[in-house]
């Protein structure tokens, strides 16, 4: 069966304000996620374009901001492509403070609503959270290295 939204969640070692930072501003977001470019226009509507040489040029559209507590974004599933029904999931971002810390969860949702065998939604979604659980893992050492 496919799940239809996947998640992870860690405690970083950092205020809310420096993981808002590091998840909403583009020398940040390269540093830990897409490693060989970002731009981001942060409001509402505005795109952030993400970079991998390996994978290609990713865009998305920003959904949501509440500074310091949400941000989403939804990004088509092909390079090159502009995000939309059918091809694209919603990714969404919550921040909670915990004692000195930051509490991060993402959750990316709509795998059952692509425009894709079952099968293939399956495997959309575990690439997915293993991205996510190595991504995470770069924002947490990233996060450190960057109070030090």
């Amino acid at each position: 069966m496919v799940p239809n939204q996947i998640s992870h969640e860690i405690l970083v070692d950092a205020p809310v304000e420096r993981v808002w930072a590091i998840i909403t501003e583009a020398e940040h977001i390269q540093a830990w996620f897409a490693f060989d470019g970002a731009t981001i226009d942060l409001q509402p509507g505005g795109e952030l374009v993400m970079t991998w040489k390996e994978h290609g040029v990713y865009h998305a559209r920003i959904e949501r901001i509440e500074p310091q507590r949400r941000f989403s974004w939804r990004w088509a599933r092909l390079p090159g492509q502009q995000p939309r029904p059918g091809d694209s999931t919603l990714v969404e971002f919550t921040l909670t403070p915990e004692g000195a810390g930051t509490r991060l969860r993402v959750v990316e949702s709509g795998f059952r609503d692509l425009d894709l065998p079952e099968a293939d939604q399956a495997k959309w979604a575990t690439d997915n959270t293993q991205g996510w659980q190595g991504g995470f893992d770069l924002l947490k050492e990233y996060a450190q290295r960057a109070a030090a």
